[in-house]
């Protein structure tokens, strides 16, 4: 059974990974219309990600004796003006996921509620590499600056990324 706290805090998480699915979708979109189709997929396949560390979470919730929330959701920017940014945006963006995702293991042992805590720890590894992942993609897209065609090598670099799947080498 969960404490009001914890379902509190798990529903505040539930929005969160929503509202994250929201801003890859919106990052797709914007890519797409920019024609960068590697991207684009990418995008497309994270807001999925997201989605479904969402539906995760909603499960545990009701399955743990809790009721999950959807709630509305804050409409994610439209314009990004450039990749730079872009990519600027999507780590400071998992950058404040991780620390909710440590805010709620904090509450998870104040509260001694173990079960959700160590449910929470697939949470903590998925951070992890999510911030590696924004991190790298970031330090490339700083080495290739303004140049058309390193992002456009880029652009295919990640399209193949997306082909062999989230298990393939990186």
């Amino acid at each position: 059974m969960l404490s009001k706290k914890i379902e509190e805090a798990l529903n505040k998480q539930i929005r969160i990974e929503a509202e994250s699915s929201q801003v890859y979708l919106a990052m797709a979109c914007w890519a797409e219309v920019q024609g960068f189709e590697g991207v684009a997929q990418f995008m497309f396949a994270h807001s999925d990600e997201e989605r479904m560390h969402m539906l995760k979470l909603v499960k545990f919730v009701n399955e743990r004796g809790g009721h999950a929330q959807i709630s509305d959701l804050a409409a994610p920017p439209t314009e990004f003006g450039s990749f730079k940014n872009m990519f600027e945006t999507l780590f400071n963006h998992e950058v404040m996921v991780s620390q909710s995702i440590n805010d709620l293991v904090h509450i998870t042992l104040e509260e001694r509620d173990y079960a959700t805590h160590n449910f929470l720890q697939w949470y903590v590894s998925e951070q992890i590499e999510e911030e590696a992942l924004a991190r790298n993609i970031l330090d490339k897209i700083n080495l290739i600056g303004d140049d058309k065609g390193g992002l456009y090598l880029f652009d295919n670099d990640v399209k193949q990324l997306v082909a062999a799947g989230p298990d393939a080498p990186q």
